[in-house]
């Protein structure tokens, strides 16, 4: 069987590892017990973490055990690692009730019969800590010094650090030892935005049991632009079907930029590299049909082969202009709305089509935005209840994507 390394090396996954040549050799000979951890800050994943996801199930394909780790303890904390500002408090309820969402996509991924996958929760053994014996016994191996130098705390120290969150390295670093005493977990996995708190977490553990542990970081979800991908009008590009439809969902994937095909096929479905490469080898129009298939496939790996399916018909409808509104996103609005009228810009926003006034009026004013098939060359132009002849509307944002808006009853 081919080595797990080289194929996560192939696929473009791998980032920085701690001890490359002996992570290569130890996943070539032995099953291991690795883990990746997630902050459940939000009641539903997005597509950054479906990088971790997919790590996982290929390791396990490879017969390695994934350990999931909910955050329950850290989230309450919250990690400063890329983000400009302090994370937004949570209480221990709403941390749960995130978790439980997170848990049942891990589900549709991984085997957890006959413990070939396991979900743990560090608030099991962080809540209830000691914080002088704490101190004693695992704060006394990290240097301050190092701590501040470590490009998770660099990048807040102009805006303040509190220590609430300084804490955060050593709370993951003895997540890691934890797991390395209890399921004998060797290797902690994460995006590269986690890889200070990794190598605290491998320092620990050979520090207080003597024993080897490894770290390996995954590239990030960027664009050819070095642009963190999976952003879109509303926010997040989510795994909930509620917060981004399967529509939607798949039409980001059908829209990306030609540079990104094939490395979004590497890293988002499970595809053959020699697919994968015969797919994106003509950098042409065919290109088009490397988008279908990579649209399909996330689609279908995230909502399911019937929904993948729907998606596909309903854009190529419009693709095609015999426009078919089914599975299209919709934004209800009420005849109170529309009385008096409601201007596109307003429309547009509130339809999530444009995330402010200016790039409403951005979007016009380079003839991006028709209504209906007729392009709107009018920022204070007014949307009424007649222009809803059959009861519902259909905007174009430039050539791909369709907004239908229904007079709700």
């Amino acid at each position: 069987m081919e080595n797990i390394f080289d194929v996560l090396k192939e696929r473009g996954y791998i980032e920085q590892c701690t001890h490359e040549d002996e992570i290569r050799e130890l996943l070539g000979k032995e099953k291991i017990t690795f883990y990746i951890g997630f902050d459940p800050t939000a009641d539903s994943l997005h597509i950054g973490h479906f990088i971790q996801i997919m790590v996982m199930s290929l390791m396990q394909r490879a017969g390695h055990r994934p350990i999931a780790l909910m955050g329950g303890g850290t989230t309450m904390i919250g990690d400063p690692s890329g983000k400009t500002d302090m994370r937004k408090m949570l209480t221990q309820d709403q941390i749960m009730h995130n978790a439980e969402n997170f848990k049942k996509v891990f589900k549709k991924f991984l085997s957890f019969e006959d413990d070939k996958a396991i979900i743990v929760n560090n608030a099991d053994w962080l809540l209830n800590l000691n914080y002088i014996e704490f101190l004693r016994e695992v704060g006394v191996h990290f240097s301050v010094n190092r701590m501040l130098a470590a490009e998770c705390y660099q990048s807040r120290m102009e805006r303040g650090l509190t220590f609430l969150e300084f804490n955060y390295m050593i709370m993951q670093s003895y997540d890691f030892l934890r797991l390395n005493e209890k399921y004998n977990c060797i290797m902690e996995f994460g995006g590269n935005d986690q890889w200070s708190n990794i190598i605290g977490g491998v320092e620990l553990i050979r520090r207080k049991t003597g024993k080897n542990a490894y770290g390996m970081t995954f590239k990030l979800l960027v664009n050819s632009e070095g642009k963190k991908m999976g952003k879109t009008e509303k926010g997040a590009l989510w795994l909930d079907p509620e917060k981004t439809s399967p529509y939607e969902f798949y039409q980001y994937w059908r829209n990306i930029d030609d540079a990104d095909v094939e490395k979004c096929l590497s890293l988002l479905t499970f595809l053959p590299m020699e697919e994968v490469r015969s797919l994106t080898r003509h950098k042409d129009e065919r290109m088009n049909t490397a988008k279908e298939v990579l649209a399909y496939e996330v689609t279908k790996l995230i909502h399911g082969e019937d929904e993948a399916h729907k998606a596909q018909n309903a854009a190529r409808a419009l693709f095609t202009q015999g426009v078919s509104d089914d599975n299209m996103p919709s934004t209800p609005v009420s005849a109170d709305e529309i009385s008096e009228g409601i201007d596109i810009v307003s429309l547009l926003i509130k339809c999530g089509i444009a995330s402010s006034k200016s790039e409403a009026r951005r979007l016009i004013a380079q003839g991006g935005i028709t209504v209906d098939g007729n392009k709107i060359d009018m920022p204070d132009m007014l949307i009424t209840e007649e222009d809803f002849e059959e009861g519902s509307l259909i905007i174009r944002k430039g050539k791909k994507i369709y907004h239908k808006v229904y007079l709700s009853v």
